[in-house]
C-alpha cells in the first residue's frame, strides 16, 4: 500500500469515527430538555457541516491526480481540523 493509500485509509476511517460520534451526540440531543436541544443542535450542525466538507476533500483525495495529491492533501488536512474541532465542540457541550 502506498503512502497515500494509507492516508486516504486513514482518513477515510477517521469520518467514520466523527459519523459515530455524530450518532451518539444526536441521540443524547433527543434525550435533553427542549432549551439544551437547541443549543446541541446548532453544534451538531456544525459538526455535520464540517463532516461533509471532510467527507468532500476525501473524494477528492481518491481523485487526484499525482501532481495535485499535495495541494488536496493540504486542504484535507485543514478540512479534518475543522472537524475534529466542530465534533470536541459538540461533545463537550453535552458534557456540561
Amino acid at each position: 500500500m502506498s503512502d497515500r493509500d494509507a492516508y486516504v485509509e486513514k482518513f477515510k476511517a477517521q469520518i467514520d469515527q466523527w459519523n459515530a460520534d455524530i450518532d451518539k451526540l444526536e441521540a443524547k440531543a433527543r434525550e435533553a430538555k427542549a432549551d439544551a436541544r437547541i443549543e446541541y443542535e446548532k453544534r451538531l450542525a456544525e459538526a455535520r457541516m464540517r463532516r461533509d466538507e471532510a467527507q468532500t476533500k476525501l473524494d477528492e483525495l481518491r481523485s487526484a491526480s499525482g501532481e495535485a495529491w499535495e495541494d488536496v492533501k493540504l486542504g484535507a488536512e485543514q478540512a479534518w481540523s475543522a472537524c475534529r474541532e466542530a465534533v470536541e465542540h459538540a461533545a463537550a457541550r453535552f458534557k456540561s
